[in-house]
């Protein structure tokens, strides 16, 4: 479930969360606890509430689009069906609901058909993830470490094939155009029909003149926010296949999990 929700995090959009999940939990653990303010008066003390879990996703009630989406949708997804590779710089701002902060992140994000994807995190700190057919790979040169793991690209989110070029946003989301003023492009917004515990919407600012997604937004069950603006976007420039293989130096620590039971 991990790698699975890392990569819709990372590719709905294009979409990676700026930190894999394991580690926004210790970001959670650490923050201040706040100190309550000194009552006025003595009170009799309160039963303590049980934490509120998170609010499961809901599914949408399936709704036509307008003929504009509809024709702004099939451009886009045509426009990835076409595409053999790209390359891009990104900006990434990720939400912290909880917290009420923002994390800010950089880099560069190659990809290649069929089902090669490289995201290179340069600030504000160094981190590689890989995506490789099934296997994933994430390195983080600060800990010396290379982690390996496989996830089933069948079971992905049409969220994330259809810059691949296979799946149907509109068999899995009910799609609407909404209201943006700082938009450079379309913003559309998707509603999973079923219930998806790995994200609650996401949102896709799309050029209506070439059909790329300029910027990709997506919503945690939590209600946090992912999003990646790409910047300087470069297609079908003969990317070459070397460019996805890592190359750790010698002492990196391998954690393989596909081989493990």
């Amino acid at each position: 479930m991990y790698l699975e929700k890392l990569l819709v995090t990372l590719l709905a959009a294009p979409v990676i969360a700026p930190v894999p999940s394991t580690l926004s939990h210790q970001v959670v653990a650490q923050a201040p606890a706040q100190q309550a303010p000194a009552p006025k008066a003595p009170e009799a003390p309160k039963p303590a509430e049980a934490p509120k879990a998170a609010e499961a996703p809901k599914p949408t009630e399936k709704k036509a689009s307008s003929p504009e989406v509809t024709e702004l949708v099939t451009r886009m997804q045509s426009f990835y069906e076409k595409t053999q590779d790209f390359s891009s710089e990104f900006k990434q701002d990720y939400k912290y609901k909880a917290l009420r902060r923002t994390q800010t992140s950089t880099g560069k994000v190659t990809y290649k058909k069929p089902g090669l994807m490289r995201w290179e995190y340069e600030k504000p700190s160094a981190r590689t993830f890989v995506l490789a057919g099934e296997k994933v790979y994430a390195y983080d040169p600060a800990a010396q470490s290379l982690s390996v793991g496989r996830i089933d690209t069948t079971q992905l989110s049409a969220s994330v094939t259809f810059l691949f070029g296979q799946g149907k946003l509109a068999d899995e989301f009910s799609i609407s155009k909404d209201a943006c003023k700082d938009c450079k492009g379309t913003l559309l917004v998707l509603d999973p029909l079923k219930a998806d515990p790995r994200f609650r919407q996401v949102r896709l600012e799309v050029d209506p003149k070439t059909a790329q997604v300029l910027k990709s937004t997506v919503v945690d069950p939590d209600g946090s926010e992912n999003t990646i603006a790409f910047l300087n976007l470069k297609t079908n420039v003969g990317v070459a296949a070397d460019s996805f293989k890592l190359n750790p130096p010698e002492g990196t620590r391998i954690d393989d999990y596909t081989k493990r039971k």
